[in-house]
Parts: structure tokens; sequence; C-alpha cells
């Protein structure tokens, strides 16, 4: 029943022997939860942010609600596809060798595992860079950053994660059904081949480089409008900064409860080649938890919205009788004082008024 002998029953090694079993009714019934959730709030999501894009056309916060569109669709099409393998699955009595003889729907299934995991962290990561450049080079930001380079962005994230998962096929290397024979992904048992550790390391590398960069970027946004609001300049119309701040801030934190786990038990499983100790039960936790972040991710942009921050601060400042923050500069928006500051100093006659201000200053 080996893989590299049998090609035709590709994966179903992990069958015979196996110790971990779920218990079916309360597995399809999570399963059936989490994928009916999942969907509702990431479609909530989704018409939120449609309706945000249409009242907000301008270039500064455009792109950020079209990469954050993007993630939300891809956090739908993984529950609605690995959701419905899923509950397939179960449905079937996890009787692999009935259904998958020719070892497509296992390798479907670990393309989708593989691709659905990456592109959100991708995603994630290249949001946190575009707030970054938004912040910190605004100039260069509304002059390259435009909706067509964004969907450009978003076409080579997505192919790029596209290229991760089909690699093992690529190789001639089959996904393995996993020893709970819910679900499929690389060899994680008796991992000997340098091969299969490769597929393991680099998943968990590039989850993880994905994670340090959007903290990285997020550190460098948030220090720079720190420093913009302690110098208590161009105040105004930095609302919508902070809101997509403290949304990238929660995504970042979510994305690393939820995934780290994940990405550290196969990064162990990769390095202790066969020797390692993770059991079929802690993967299956892991995996759970980064399902979770699929669920949470569009509640960051139902919940922390400007309104529900302003009820959010209206609600603390009446218990707390304390003002942190100024209301109005909610209001303001951010792409107007942007062009209007870009208008006056490019203009020829904002050097003369500025040089004739002190003569007049002087005379009277």
């Amino acid at each position: 029943m080996n893989s590299s002998k049998s090609p035709g029953l590709a994966g179903f090694g992990v069958l015979k022997n196996t110790t971990c079993h779920t218990e079916k009714k309360i597995s399809v019934f999570f399963s059936i939860i989490f994928m009916t959730v999942g969907i509702l709030s990431n479609s909530l999501a989704i018409v939120i942010l449609m309706k945000a894009y249409q009242r907000f056309r301008q270039k500064s916060k455009a792109s950020f609600l079209l990469l954050a569109s993007g993630l939300v669709v891809t956090d739908l099409f993984g529950h609605l596809i690995n959701g419905a393998i899923a509950v397939f699955v179960y449905a079937s009595d996890k009787d692999w060798i009935r259904f998958n003889q020719s070892n497509i729907l296992c390798s479907v299934f670990g393309i989708c595992m593989v691709f659905f995991g990456l592109c959100p962290l991708f995603l994630g990561s290249v949001m946190a860079v575009e707030r970054c450049i938004g912040v910190t080079k605004p100039i260069f930001h509304s002059t390259k950053m435009t909706s067509r380079h964004v969907k450009m962005m978003l076409t080579m994230v997505c192919l790029f994660a596209v290229l991760i998962a089909l690699l093992p096929i690529l190789r001639f290397r089959a996904y393995q059904i996993q020893a709970s024979r819910t679900w499929c992904f690389y060899k994680t048992e008796h991992v000997e081949d340098w091969e299969d550790r490769f597929y393991l390391l680099l998943f968990s590398c590039l989850g993880f480089l994905a994670l340090a960069i959007s903290f990285l970027c997020n550190a460098v946004t948030g220090i720079t409008l720190l420093r913009v609001k302690f110098k208590r300049q161009q105040r105004q119309g930095r609302s919508h900064h902070f809101e997509m701040i403290i949304q990238l801030l929660a995504i970042m934190c979510v994305s690393c409860i939820c995934w780290s786990p994940f990405l550290v038990t196969m990064a162990t499983i990769g390095i202790n080649e066969g020797g390692s100790k993770e059991t079929c039960e802690t993967i299956l936790f892991a995996l759970r938890m980064a399902t979770w972040n699929q669920i949470l991710d569009p509640w960051v942009y139902i919940l922390l919205r400007k309104a529900v921050l302003r009820n959010l601060y209206k609600i603390t400042s009446g218990c707390c009788g304390v003002h942190v923050i100024n209301l109005h500069m909610w209001e303001l928006s951010s792409i107007k004082n942007s062009l209007k500051v870009a208008a006056i100093s490019e203009s020829p006659g904002s050097s003369k008024q500025i040089n004739l201000q002190p003569l007049s200053s002087l005379g009277q």
C-alpha cells in the first residue's frame, strides 16, 4: 500500500493500524457548524466591504478595501470547498478506499488545504505592506498603488499560493490521507524522505515569514501614526489610518494565535524527520485552531468598523468620563486633506505666498 509503489492507491498507507479515531456525530456536527458560521460571517463581511468600497472610492482606502475583500473571499471559498469535502468524508464513514480509488479527491483536498491556508497569510502580509507604504510614503502610494496594481498583486499572490499547492503534484508526490482519515495534507507520519520534509518546512517557513512581515510593517505603521499624533501635525483625516491599522493588528493577532500551533507542529515534524513525537490528536487540534482563523477574520471587519468603534468610544468615555480621542477626527477625509496639501505645494504661487507672509507681517 506504499504510495511510491502503487500510484493508483496513493495515500492509503495511513489507513492501516491508525490509532486516531474521532466521534462521527460530534465531528460532523462541528464541521457543519464551522462551515455554516464561516460562510455566513464571510458573506456578511463581503457585503460590508463592498458597501465601503462603493462609498469610499479614494485611492488611499480603495486599495486596502480591495485587498481586504480578496482576503474575505478567499476565506469564504475555503469554507465552501474544504468544508464540503470534509462533510462528504464524514458522511461516507471516512471510507477513502471506496470513493478515492484514483486519489483525485485526496489530491484536490490537499491542494485546497495548502492554498486556502497560505493565501490568507500572504494577503494579510500584503495588506500590512500596503498600509505601511500608505502611511510612510503617501505620495508614492497615491501615484503607484492604483486599483489595477492592487488587482495585479492579488493575482500574483494567488498564483504563488497555487504554485506552492501544486508543487507536490508537479513532483509526482501524492498528498497523503492523515491518520484521522478526515483530511489530506503533506506526509506527516514516518517522514524520512528529504522532499517530504522540505514541503512541511516550506509551508511552515512561508507562514512564519508572512506573519513576520505583517508584524514588522504594522509596527512601522503604528509608530509613524503615533509620531504624527504626538507632533500634532496633520491630525485631520488620520481616522481611516487608525481604523485600518486597528483592523490589521486584529488580523495579525488572530492569525498568530490560530496558525502558530499548526505551523509549529508541521515544522517540528519536518525537523525531527521520522522521530516526531506529534500525535494525531495534536495535529488535529492544531488544524482546528487554524480553521478558526477563517471564521474570525471577517468579524474583524464586521466589528472593528468606524461606526462600531465610535459607539464603543462613547460607551467607554461615558463610563470612564475621560476623553481620549477627539471624535471630530473620525468625520474628516484623509484624501481630501492630502490633495489640498499637494495642490498648495505644487501650485506656482504657493511659494510666493509663503515668502510674502513674513514681509507682510513685518510691514504691519
